[in-house]
């Protein structure tokens, strides 16, 4: 039997898109023979054309409305980050951006004009251009604020924030910041899922008891656990990461620019 290599697996995998589990098992079934396992893929209906290929790659715009009361992310998705560096991808981002602000309720990659340019840039690129994910958030009274992280010419990362004042853009940018490079899972604690919760007290709860602790004991250091576990990752607890611009927790920055936040939305490339 012929030995399918993790090279074999990779090569597969770039020209079908499939799951590598996937390339294996059919190359095993072709004993190596990538062009016979595209070909038996495609018998049993697997579609391997570049159009099915994994978009992993892209880039992110934002736009918000002239009155700051919505605003919009779209995500457009590439096979290559050499692709989504690609100016023309771009200017279809901004322009899916804007066309979903004026109309909250479109779908963007049915609309007849993304449709048309997703297609010409697949066919200039090589490669499967589409519509990724999108967001909005809008509020009624406050204000909505952005913040794009760059990377190398591209919208990595975007935020929109709804704080229920005005503010300045200095701070929707460094809230945008923060939430970009401190990842919260939740704004507040009520937020995070409670399995989450009951997940990370089990583990605190077992590592106390494999330190010899009893399970009364056990539980009481898994509560103070828990209280750190919110530190990191619930947003309102976190402490700010620029202790330049602020230091202490993101719940007293807001409060000494006399604001509060009622929602948020973050969004990155791939995740």
């Amino acid at each position: 039997m012929a030995e399918i290599t993790a090279k074999m697996v990779n090569d597969l995998r770039s020209k079908t898109g499939l799951p590598m589990m996937d390339c294996k098992k059919a190359l095993t079934e072709t004993a190596g023979d990538s062009d016979k396992a595209i070909e038996n893929l495609r018998k049993k209906g697997v579609k391997t054309s570049i159009t099915s290929r994994a978009s992993a790659e892209g880039r992110v715009a934002v736009a918000v409305s002239s009155d700051r009361k919505r605003g919009v992310i779209v995500e457009i998705n590439t096979n290559t980050d050499f692709t989504a560096k690609n100016e023309t991808v771009g200017k279809l981002a901004a322009a899916a951006a804007e066309k979903l602000l004026a109309n909250p309720s479109l779908k963007l990659a049915d609309d007849p004009a993304i449709k048309d340019q997703l297609v010409t840039l697949s066919q200039q690129t090589g490669e499967n251009v589409q519509i990724g994910r999108s967001a909005t958030l809008s509020t009624s009274t406050g204000a909505v604020g952005s913040y794009v992280y760059t990377v190398a010419g591209k919208g990595k990362s975007a935020v929109l924030i709804a704080l229920a004042a005005k503010a300045d853009d200095d701070l929707f940018r460094n809230l945008g910041m923060h939430i970009v490079a401190a990842r919260p899972i939740a704004m507040t604690r009520g937020e995070v899922p409670p399995e989450t919760v009951a997940k990370e007290k089990e583990i605190a709860v077992e590592q106390a008891k494999a330190t010899g602790k009893p399970q009364e004991i056990a539980e009481k250091i898994a509560l103070g656990k828990l209280n750190s576990f919110y530190a990191e990752r619930v947003f309102l607890d976190q402490e700010y990461v620029n202790p330049e611009v602020f230091k202490g927790s993101v719940t007293n920055y807001l409060k000494a620019k006399g604001v509060t936040i009622e929602k948020y939305v973050r969004m990155e490339v791939g995740q």
